[in-house]
C-alpha cells in the first residue's frame, strides 16, 4: 500500500502555529497535501521537515511555497533536504506560464501561410507517391509473378462485395428523394411525367457514381489509411522492406486496383437501385406503374449518360485509394496520428472527387455530351 505524506498543526510561541510535515514528500506521496496546505490561513512560525522520511523536488517546492506564503521558517536537520530547499527557492522566475497569444492580425496570416505550405508539401508528396506507384507497376509488368493476386481478390471483396448492402440502401433512398422532390416541383407545371427523365438522368450521369464515391471514400478510403497507418506505427512496413518485400507492391497496388475496378460496377449498381427507388415512389405518389417507369427510362435516358458515369468512376476510385494509402503511409510518431491521417484521407478524397466531378461536367458539356 502506498504511503502518503501528511501534516500536523501545533501552537507555537506568540500564537503562531508550527506545521510538521511527515511521510514521504515525493511526487508519488504528496497526493493532496499541497491543496490542504494552501487552505491554511494565518501566520506560521515554522515548517518542520525533520520527520519527513524522503523528499524530492516536488516535496521541497510544496514546503518552500508554504513557508514563502506564510512567512514561516523551514526547519530541517538533513543537509540534502536543505540543499534541495535552497535550490527550489532560487529557481523561481517572473515569466508567464503560458506563452503570450499573438494578435489576430498575426495569427490569421500565420495560419494561412502554414496551410499554404502544408498544401504545397502535400502536393509534392502525392506526386512522388504516384511516381512510386508507377515504378512499382512497371516492375510488376516486367515480372508478373510478383503480382499478389490473392491480395487483389481480398480487396475486391472488401471494397465491392461488402459494400453492396449499404450502397444499395443509400442509392434506393436517394432515388426515392429525387423522384419525390422532383415530382412536387414538376406538378406545379403539370409536367410530373418528366420525373422519369429527372430521376434516370441524374442517377445514371451524376448521383449514382458521385454518392457511391463518397460512400467508398468514407468506408474504404478510411480503412486504407487506418490499416496502413497502423502497420507503419507497429513497424510492419519497415519489416517488409527489411525482408525485401515492397510495401507499394504488397499493400498499395492491390488496394488501388480494387478501387479502380469496383467503382464502375458499384456506380452502375447504385444508379440502377436509385432508378428502382424512383420507380417505387412514383407508383405510390404519381400513379405511374412500376414497369412503365422502367420502360420509360430506356427511352428518355441516352446511352451516353451511362458512359459518362462509367468513365468518371475509375478516376474517382483511383483518387480515393491514392488518398487513403498516401495518408496511411504518412503516419508516424503515435497512435493519434492514425486518427488524424484517417480523417485527412476521407476529407481529401471527398474534396478531390467533387472537384473532379465538376471538371468532368464542364468537359462533357464541351464535347457535346452535356
Amino acid at each position: 500500500m502506498r504511503q502518503l505524506a501528511g501534516y500536523t498543526l501545533a501552537d507555537g510561541e506568540g500564537g503562531a502555529q508550527i506545521v510538521t510535515l511527515t511521510g514521504p514528500l515525493t511526487v508519488a506521496g504528496v497526493g493532496g497535501l499541497d491543496t490542504d496546505l494552501r487552505a491554511i490561513s494565518g501566520p506560521l512560525a515554522k515548517v518542520d521537515l525533520t520527520p519527513a522520511t524522503a523528499i524530492d523536488t516536488v516535496g521541497a517546492w510544496v514546503a518552500w511555497r508554504l513557508a514563502r506564503d506564510t512567512g514561516a521558517e523551514i526547519v530541517c536537520e538533513n543537509e540534502e533536504t536543505r540543499r534541495l530547499i535552497d535550490a527550489v527557492s532560487r529557481s523561481h522566475g517572473d515569466r508567464s506560464i503560458a506563452a503570450p497569444r499573438p494578435e489576430l492580425v498575426e495569427r490569421v496570416p500565420e495560419a494561412v501561410g502554414d496551410l499554404v505550405v502544408e498544401v504545397g508539401e502535400g502536393s509534392v508528396g502525392v506526386i512522388g507517391f504516384f511516381g512510386a506507384i508507377l515504378v512499382s507497376c512497371w516492375h510488376l509488368v516486367s515480372a508478373p509473378s510478383r503480382f499478389r493476386g490473392k491480395a487483389l481478390i481480398r480487396q475486391l471483396e472488401l471494397v465491392g462485395v461488402s459494400a453492396l448492402a449499404i450502397i444499395g440502401l443509400m442509392s434506393f433512398l436517394v432515388g426515392i428523394v429525387i423522384a419525390q422532390q422532383g415530382a412536387v416541383q414538376l406538378q406545379q407545371f403539370g409536367a410530373e411525367v418528366y420525373t422519369v427523365n429527372l430521376t434516370g438522368r441524374l442517377a445514371m450521369r451524376e448521383l449514382g457514381v458521385l454518392m457511391t464515391a463518397i460512400m467508398v471514400a468514407g468506408r474504404s478510403g478510411s480503412a486504407f489509411a487506418a490499416q496502413i497507418g497502423t502497420m507503419k506505427l507497429t513497424e510492419e512496413v519497415d519489416a517488409m522492406r527489411t525482408i525485401g518485400v515492397s510495401p507499394i507492391e504488397a499493400l498499395i497496388i492491390p488496394r488501388v486496383l480494387a478501387s479502380v475496378i469496383m467503382m464502375p460496377l458499384l456506380g452502375f449498381y447504385a444508379a440502377v437501385l436509385a432508378i428502382i427507388g424512383g420507380a417505387f415512389i412514383s407508383q405510390l405518389v404519381l400513379d405511374i406503374p412500376f414497369v412503365t417507369f422502367l420502360l420509360r427510362i430506356q427511352e428518355v435516358v441516352p446511352v451516353r449518360d451511362l458512359w459518362v458515369g462509367l468513365i468518371k468512376a475509375p478516376f474517382f476510385g483511383f483518387i480515393i485509394a491514392m488518398s487513403g494509402c498516401y495518408q496511411g503511409m504518412m503516419v508516424k510518431a503515435n497512435a493519434e496520428e492514425v486518427g488524424l491521417r484517417t480523417t485527412k484521407a476521407v476529407v481529401q478524397a471527398i474534396f478531390m472527387v467533387i472537384v473532379l466531378d465538376a471538371f468532368f461536367a464542364v468537359f462533357f458539356t464541351k464535347v457535346g455530351w452535356g
